[in-house]
């Protein structure tokens, strides 16, 4: 049975997610260490191209401009005045973002969970709990959050210091959205388009060499505690266009992020499990056996129990496209199992 509880900060902003992102949408902003399928090197930023990438984010080409802040539906911008030279990302999807699109030599400083690329400025800077004095003593003049928090973005206006407000993006939409906003606030649009671009191109072509699998389950595992995503987060958006199918989705919770419980899981049999809890808490495909009457189950006993790189899994910035592509790679393995 589902168990209605909410996630543990960490695990609704780091792992959601994609973010992270429901789930990765969920947001999972990422506990600070993403290791999802694939996760390649800041040179192989992925590319995507879709009808958010050609939705104007702002109201200028340029400074001044006017920039989206918050959800993607919200109407509310911000305004930058100057192409920004000292930026502090308090968002590890956000850093990884502005590194790609060409603005990584215009950051001063990003937050302790921002731990790729290797080059990021990183720092005791906390994005859960920002600190005003520690982020003005880094004299920013443009600060990148994940949350729309009143009382840190009122602050750091009345120091005169604007900022852009990313949370997690529930769709593969809201994030190129979001990179494209950077790109716009920092004066590479250009760049954060063909980053759009690349991504879009690599995921459709992962996503049309794979056949689907309609009717495949899977369970994706945040946290021990059972913690997962359903097929209307972040994360769940990519399982489905391979016609995966969340377990939890049965469940007829309204939680995005649901709570399972071992007796669920194990009646639900899913096809696939992912773990997205191997770096953080120390959970293996051998230690699933372990667990009250998982041995049996058709994913522990068939070898389609996979570990996922937490970050990569949980933040929605360009190397979803590794998550994307990891994904694939087993769908493709079932299938041949299955054959």
């Amino acid at each position: 049975m589902i168990q209605p509880h909410t996630p543990s900060t960490r695990t609704r902003s780091a792992r959601l997610t994609w973010l992270g992102a429901a789930a990765l949408a969920l947001a999972l902003a990422a506990c600070g260490s993403p290791a999802t399928p694939g996760a390649s090197g800041t040179a192989d930023a992925p590319t995507v191209t879709t009808t958010a990438a050609t939705t104007p984010q702002t109201t200028g080409a340029s400074f001044p401009v006017d920039v989206v802040t918050g959800a993607a539906d919200s109407t509310e911008t911000v305004t930058i005045a100057e192409r920004p030279d000292a930026i502090v990302s308090l968002s590890p999807t956000a850093t990884e973002s502005l590194f790609a699109i060409g603005a990584g030599d215009q950051v001063v400083a990003v937050d302790a969970q921002s731990d790729y690329p290797a080059e990021a400025p990183i720092t005791d800077l906390s994005g859960y709990t920002p600190n005003v004095e520690a982020i003005l003593a880094h004299e920013p003049d443009l600060v990148v959050a994940s949350t729309r928090d009143a009382d840190l973005i009122g602050s750091l206006a009345n120091a005169g210091v604007p900022t852009l407000a990313l949370p997690s993006a529930q769709t593969l939409d809201e994030a190129y959205g979001q990179i494209e906003r950077l790109g716009t606030a920092t004066g590479h649009l250009a760049d954060a388009k063909a980053v759009v671009a690349q991504m879009d191109e690599r995921i459709r072509a992962a996503v049309d060499a794979t056949p689907k699998t309609e009717g495949a389950t899977y369970f994706h595992e945040l946290d021990p505690t059972l913690y997962t995503v359903t097929g209307n987060t972040f994360i769940g958006e990519v399982y489905g266009m391979f016609g995966l199918t969340s377990i939890a989705d049965a469940a007829g919770t309204t939680d995005l992020y649901p709570q399972l419980s071992e007796e669920y899981v194990v009646a639900a049999d899913p096809d696939l499990i992912f773990l997205s809890d191997t770096q953080c808490c120390g959970v293996t495909p051998a230690s699933l056996g372990e667990r009250a009457g998982w041995s049996g189950l058709s994913a522990v006993t068939g070898d389609r129990v996979h570990v996922l790189d937490e970050d990569v899994a949980s933040r929605w910035g360009p190397r979803v496209v590794d998550f994307v592509e990891t994904v694939a790679e087993h769908v493709t393995a079932l299938q041949t199992t299955h054959a």
